[in-house]
């Protein structure tokens, strides 16, 4: 198992956290690189995540086309944002895991901005009825 730590530049000077570890899958810089650069994207959506765990794992002896999983587990103030995938690429399953978070973090904020529309909605149509 091999685990790095350290610190990746995000929106407005923010740092994120980046805990990356490997089960039976040795560990390149071009896996680092494609890891940080879909987190990259991901903290452009959210510049309040504080932390990623990412976790890739290979076992040979499921499946070929199940043998490489990939999870991440985002850190934001309020419920943990996670999500886990496994293809026969590993690649693959981290573009998917990646995917997978980007359609949770818009589902948050979705929900944000509906909240506050229905708020706004509510108080034009109380001024409305009171002018009549």
């Amino acid at each position: 198992m091999v685990s790095l730590d350290f610190f990746t530049s995000t929106l407005h000077g923010i740092a994120m956290k980046l805990i990356l570890s490997t089960h039976n899958l040795t560990l390149t810089k071009a896996i680092e690189d494609h890891i940080i650069s879909r987190l990259d994207k991901l903290a452009k959506l959210n510049r309040f995540a504080v932390n990623a765990r990412v976790t890739l794992e290979h076992d040979r002896a499921k499946a070929p086309e199940r043998q490489f999983s990939c999870s991440i587990r985002l850190t934001l103030p309020g419920p943990d944002l996670f999500a886990e995938d496994v293809e026969s690429d590993l690649y693959a399953a981290m573009d998917l895991v990646a995917k997978k978070i980007k359609q949770q973090i818009r589902k948050r904020h979705n929900k944000y901005l509906a909240r506050k529309h229905k708020q706004a909605a509510r108080t034009k149509r109380t001024r409305q009825e009171a002018g009549l």
